[in-house]
């Protein structure tokens, strides 16, 4: 049988991969019950830490670079940017290496001045939510001995760890049918990031499948709650409220669901609500928002492990890739 990993190891326990690794290296920061239960998921799988390997993994990185890697992520902002962020760091460190944050703000133009300081600095690699960044500058990057990994992206022949965000679709669209709401709006950002319009195929898909509905695009100018707010008021101008929402994410689901409220919209009794991320703020929400779950800190995480294990194989290494599966979180909104 294969060894468990830390991601089996979270899944029992019901917590993400970022508390199962502060259980092993600073149990401190766990509350008790918590840890309790990581250990107990430990013992019962029989999870051993390889330390062999993350020795291996420092000593092959060798002295030519400092152990560094960039994490580069669209919007600081956002609180799943930094999830992911959080993640990676963490598996960086327990590795014995160093992780600096960066943010493109989803400028191609500041993305490519990023990625040139890291070269310059001799960085040991890049995990990257990417803006421009195609094949032509990761083959860049390779040759000047960075290791690449793409975050929430696929390309072929590059490492990269994701959520399937079709799946994703397919659940969010799924649940608002199974409560009858036919007429349904995708909410969204623009410039429409690639996981985003995965999300919207996946509810296109399930609409298409069931035979009936009408899916209703609004593309907004960010991904934010202010821009959340702002489709509210398209959505009423509409010839007809759709009765279900399905939002890219949690930010622009709350945003939405204030002004919703605001406006004397019923939610979920008139509109039913779903967002993506279940990020901290989703249970705070005026109306407590029913949500997609993707393990922001697990695909930190693992992008991070892809990153060491390439950089310790070399020439050997075969890139992999690593793909998780979303989840619905049902609450208030929908």
């Amino acid at each position: 049988m294969p060894p468990t990993s830390i991601r089996e190891v979270a899944r029992r326990a019901g917590v993400s991969v970022g508390t199962v690794s502060n259980v092993l290296n600073r149990p401190d920061l766990v509350a008790e019950a918590t840890r309790d239960r990581v250990r107990a998921a430990i013992e019962e799988l029989g999870f051993v830490r390889n330390e062999s390997a993350r020795r291996l993994r420092q000593a092959n990185a060798g002295p030519r670079r400092a152990r560094v890697f960039g994490i580069v992520v669209e919007d600081l902002t956002n609180p799943y940017a930094t999830d992911v962020a959080r993640g990676a760091e963490m598996a960086l460190n327990e590795a014995g290496h160093d992780a600096l944050w960066l943010t493109s703000d989803h400028s191609a133009a500041k993305e490519r001045r990023i990625l040139e300081l890291l070269e310059e600095q001799r960085a040991a690699g890049v995990l990257i939510i990417p803006v421009g960044l195609g094949q032509k500058g990761i083959d860049r990057l390779r040759a000047s001995g960075m290791t690449v990994v793409l975050l929430d992206h696929s390309t072929p022949d590059v490492c990269f760890a994701q959520v399937d965000h079709v799946a994703g679709g397919d659940i969010a669209a799924g649940h608002l049918l199974a409560l009858g709401r036919q007429r349904l709006a995708f909410v969204t950002g623009r410039p429409e990031p690639l996981p985003c319009v995965e999300r919207r195929n996946g509810a296109a898909r399930t609409l298409a499948k069931a035979g009936g509905g009408e899916l209703i695009t609004l593309t907004q100018d960010a991904l934010t709650p202010t821009e959340g707010r702002a489709a509210a008021k398209r959505l009423m101008d509409l010839p007809a409220l759709p009765n279900g929402v399905f939002c890219a994410n949690d930010l622009l689901a709350i945003g939405l669901i204030n002004e919703l409220l605001r406006l004397g919209v019923r939610v979920p009794d008139d509109v039913a609500v779903i967002g993506y991320d279940d990020i901290e703020l989703a249970t705070s929400a005026a109306v407590p928002l029913t949500t997609i779950r993707q393990p922001r800190q697990e695909i930190g995480y693992e992008a991070a492990e892809l990153a060491l294990a390439e950089a310790a194989e070399g020439k050997r290494h075969r890139h992999r890739q690593v793909v998780l599966t979303p989840e619905i979180v049902i609450r208030e909104s929908a």
